[in-house]
């Protein structure tokens, strides 16, 4: 891989870092964007595919971007995608946080932190969105999807559970005439 490679990636990631209200999961529809549309260094497949790894895998789900990195420029890409979405973000937060500490009893503040939070939810739901487009094909994907979507939201139950009952009814779906 070359040095070129690996600054896409670090520009990529460093930019949609500052733009993660709410996690990594608010901008999946535009990490996506990059990484399938615009760089081409994955198809819908890998990338449905780095996204169940990361959010299966026991740890934070911002493994799905070194799972990207990894897949596009080995251990090097592996390491500047993490450090490229992370360190923004950290430090923007940092910077953010000891200024607000200064200002936390005046009500800008507080209005833009409950400002904050329907954008952040808006940004997830696009994210849940885009990953059901990206992996849901034909009807029994959707109503998986959906199904799963009604899972989680109104279950206390792990979103795993959904995820087993998701692949099982793919694996069968041969003899359900699906897929």
């Amino acid at each position: 891989m070359n040095q070129a490679s690996l600054i896409d990636i670090a520009q990529v990631f460093a930019a949609l870092s500052l733009v993660s209200i709410g996690g990594a999961n608010a901008t999946l529809p535009e990490i996506r964007r990059q990484v399938v549309e615009v760089h081409g260094w994955m198809g819908d497949a890998g990338f449905a595919d780095a996204f169940a790894i990361s959010h299966a895998a026991p740890g934070p789900n911002i493994i799905m971007v070194s799972l990207i990195g990894w897949q596009v420029a080995g251990l090097a890409g592996l390491l500047v995608a993490t450090f490229a979405i992370v360190a923004p973000s950290c430090t923007l937060a940092f910077v953010v946080s000891r200024t607000l500490s200064r200002w936390n009893d005046h009500p800008a503040v507080g209005l833009v932190k409950a400002g904050l939070v329907p954008v952040a939810l808006g940004l997830i739901l696009a994210s849940g969105v885009a990953m059901m487009r990206a992996a849901a094909h034909g009807a029994l994907g959707l109503a998986i999807g959906l199904a799963t979507a009604a899972f989680v939201v109104l279950s206390r139950r792990n979103p795993l559970w959904a995820l087993a009952a998701g692949s099982l009814a793919m694996v069968s779906a041969p003899w359900l005439g699906g897929p």
